[in-house]
């Protein structure tokens, strides 16, 4: 699949729930209203879909939320995408998790074909955990990590940075994460959806200004490696570890972008920061032939924009895009 820019699209994230059972202050408001049961694919759909997607040159598939893990049977999914990997149409079956349920699942999607997984962690200190989490305890997510390294997985931690937050702790962070073999990625706060009383430009730090302060205390040596996601990286010199830096908002990552984005619904986004959409579920389910939905999928493909409208200001403090990244897929 080619998109209008000549890029090749040969990832995909696949939102299996918009449901989670974390509520953190810069991705859902506390309140959130979930989509109704009967709106969501069954995981034999979601199958289907992205199987679709790989006949069609999809080479990674990543599975997303909400929280991934706590869809019901969601082991079912992992287990009959895992049959990409041995007839080498995938060359990659990964997953984004809050952590939660990963002692619980950890040596599963290793036997399923996982070799790697990305972990949502952005502080270190329990209390403030909970704080960003509202729900989330640390020592829970600190097991399911224990229980992936145990297993085999390699372990990518997530931070998105957040100013009066977690900006004290980076230093921690990438020694911790030298200490523990994980690599680890910094992200920029997203302007997507409505998070209650609190406003991205009071979270927005610009990552410019991470990489200035790691910068003061780690050797930060420019890396080519490419995960096929956003992220640049850097190898740092003290720990031997990835430091990636997600910047879509001082940096964009546009021009490289080869990836679309499926929801739990049948929605496809082409882009995270554009409201253009595809609705999937309506040729999914006119035919049992999949010739109407890889049609549906190509015409999508040939909407894809160059590039995301995103934008943090007073002039603009407010959601770029009204849907919540629980929605999109994370």
């Amino acid at each position: 699949m080619i998109d209008p820019f000549g890029r090749h699209i040969s990832y995909l994230r696949v939102s299996v729930t918009d449901r989670c059972d974390f509520r953190c202050v810069y991705c859902m408001a506390e309140d959130m209203t979930f989509l109704p049961k009967a709106e969501v694919l069954t995981l034999e759909e979601l199958d289907r879909l992205c199987s679709a997607f790989v006949r069609l040159g999809v080479r990674k598939l990543r599975l997303t939320g909400g929280e991934p893990l706590v869809r019901r049977n969601i082991m079912a999914l992992v287990r009959a995408l895992g049959r990409h990997l041995d007839s080498g149409a995938l060359d990659e079956l990964t997953l984004t998790t809050n952590g939660s349920q990963l002692a619980r699942y950890a040596d599963e999607l290793k036997a399923a074909g996982m070799r790697r997984i990305n972990v949502s962690l952005d502080t270190l200190d329990p209390a403030k955990f909970t704080a960003i989490t509202r729900w989330g305890k640390l020592d829970k997510v600190q097991e399911g990590l224990d229980a992936a390294t145990r297993a085999g997985l390699a372990v990518k931690i997530n931070a998105v940075a957040l100013k009066g937050v977690n900006d004290d702790e980076f230093d921690r962070m990438v020694a911790w994460c030298g200490e523990q073999g994980f690599d680890l990625t910094f992200i920029e706060v997203m302007p997507m959806g409505e998070i209650g009383s609190a406003t991205r430009l009071e979270q927005y730090l610009p990552l410019s200004m991470v990489r200035a302060q790691l910068q003061r205390r780690w050797t930060l040596d420019e890396s080519d490696y490419r995960s096929g996601g956003p992220a640049r990286y850097y190898t740092v010199r003290e720990t031997g570890r990835r430091l990636g830096l997600i910047t879509p908002l001082t940096h964009n990552f546009c021009e490289s972008c080869n990836r679309v984005r499926l929801t739990c619904t049948g929605t496809l986004y082409m882009c995270l920061g554009q409201e253009d959409a595809a609705d999937l579920r309506a040729p999914l389910r006119l035919a049992e032939s999949d010739e109407p939905l890889e049609l549906a999928i190509a015409e999508a493909i040939a909407r894809k924009p160059k590039g995301h409208d995103f934008i943090i200001d007073r002039r603009h403090n407010r959601p770029a895009v009204s849907r919540h990244m629980s929605v999109t897929g994370g």
